[in-house]
């Protein structure tokens, strides 16, 4: 099925469809009850693409070890994005399949599809969001959706371009911005328009030159993988909740980099979203998602060469870097004590410590080569998958001194994985990036 605009959007992105429905959103929303906000990310799952607001790849739930491998399906395409897991073990993934659905939900317990739909072909660049109540918000060509754990409508936003993974603010509000540099904060409940949108690259205006149009709804959105200007804003954000400071890569126009940018939303204020600062322009591109410590004071970014960049949150300025050797990095897994494993590419597996104006190497895994991105869970282990042989192995690591504690094969599996996720149960979750999911237990 062919899912459209929802109840209160109209079908098509013709011209003036943003400006337009974004003018009636907010008229909209500024005279109606506001509903209660919706708890946001669960802590005890893996609700977002990179486990929570901080994109921090780890989580408060513990791991056991050896871990069996309990079930794998295959979704029928690829996927390029990590699994997300609700608190109740509803598992959310996309995959760029020719037909049928491309939006699934699996039982993580049973294996059991629980409900699937199509949307846009573009659904694929992004992992579902879920929030508390299980309500999950992803995006295609032109629009933000949420759908309710039974996968049925609830509203669907019109947007400028194709959102990256959602994300939440302190007030509860779902954080909409894609790759064509369009901000959106959106209340949880109707998908109404909270604060005026902001256009970090500006949009062609209908109402001010009649002749204006907009561009395809997927622009850019191919390079956004290898971190070029054609895509304005790679990945999701991160978000601090406590101040609502918001971190984001922005190629601006004309540009030749891009930059490290934070935005701060208030929901009282007015402007409701202004741009705090932007950093020097970084050496070279981003595809990854920033990270942001758990202190909130730095700002991790990997670039496509593969250098590992922390940054000061109070004014975008430079702390150090570290070059991991990794190629086109992802966002590294940062540990609730600090410790840092780097991804992406075929690279060594490491955990790296910050020491403040200085990154420490405290141990190098040579004889591991990675084919994903690693996940850390509450007992100090770390969960990615490495090379073994011809195939793949899902490797536990204890996190401190990188000494391995289990492996597990991927069975008949060649090429590479999306990412790591971690279950409300201690399950540990990849899908490859041909499209087959796997699910271990310990």
């Amino acid at each position: 099925m062919r899912v459209g605009f929802g109840a209160g959007s109209t079908s098509g992105a013709g011209k003036g469809l943003t400006a337009v429905a974004a003018t009636v959103l907010l008229t909209l929303a500024g005279c109606s009850t506001e509903p209660a906000a919706i708890e946001p990310l669960s802590p005890d799952s893996w609700p977002a693409a990179h486990a929570n607001l901080r994109n921090s790849g780890s989580t408060d739930v513990s791991v056991g070890a050896p871990l069996t491998l309990d079930w794998t399906r295959p979704t029928g395409g690829t996927v390029t994005s990590p699994v997300s897991i609700g608190s109740n073990g509803q598992m959310f993934v996309t995959a760029a399949t020719e037909s049928g659905c491309n939006l699934f939900s699996f039982e993580i317990e049973s294996a059991r599809k629980r409900w699937c739909n199509r949307i846009g072909p573009s659904v694929v660049t992004a992992t579902p969001t879920v929030d508390s109540a299980i309500n999950v918000y992803i995006g295609d060509e032109g629009g933000l959706n949420s759908y309710n754990d039974h996968g049925q409508l609830r509203w669907r936003t019109p947007v400028y371009g194709v959102p990256k993974s959602a994300q939440f603010l302190g007030d509860g509000s779902v954080l909409s911005i894609t790759q064509m540099g369009q901000v959106s904060v959106l209340d949880s409940q109707n998908g109404q328009l909270r604060v005026p949108i902001l256009d970090l690259v500006p949009a062609p205006d209908f109402l001010t030159d009649p002749d204006a149009d907009f561009e395809p709804m997927d622009t850019g959105l191919a390079q956004c993988s290898s971190g070029e200007s054609e895509c304005a804003v790679p990945a999701a954000p991160a978000v601090d909740r406590d101040s609502d400071a918001i971190y984001l890569t922005l190629w601006r126009p004309g540009s030749i980099a891009p930059q490290l940018v934070s935005l701060q939303y208030s929901r009282d204020g007015a402007p409701g979203l202004v741009e705090r600062w932007s950093s020097d322009l970084l050496p070279a591109g981003v595809a990854s998602s920033p990270v942001l410590s758990e202190d909130g004071s730095t700002v991790y970014i990997a670039d496509v060469d593969g250098r590992l960049t922390a940054f000061d949150t109070s004014d975008g300025k430079q702390k150090w870097t570290e070059g991991t050797g990794l190629g086109i990095g992802g966002s590294p897994s940062i540990a609730s004590d600090g410790t840092i494993v780097p991804a992406g590419g075929d690279g060594t597996l490491m955990g790296l410590r910050d020491n403040g104006d200085s990154a420490e190497r405290v141990w190098v895994r040579d004889d591991v080569e990675q084919a994903g991105a690693a996940a850390q869970s509450a007992d100090g282990r770390g969960h990615t998958v490495v090379r073994d042989g011809d195939g793949l192995a899902l490797l536990t690591f204890d996190a401190a001194t990188g000494d391995s504690i289990d492996s597990q094969p991927l069975p008949d599996v060649v090429g590479t994985t999306v990412g790591t996720s971690v279950g409300p149960d201690g399950q540990v979750v990849t899908a490859s990036y041909l499209g087959e999911i796997f699910t271990y237990t310990g």
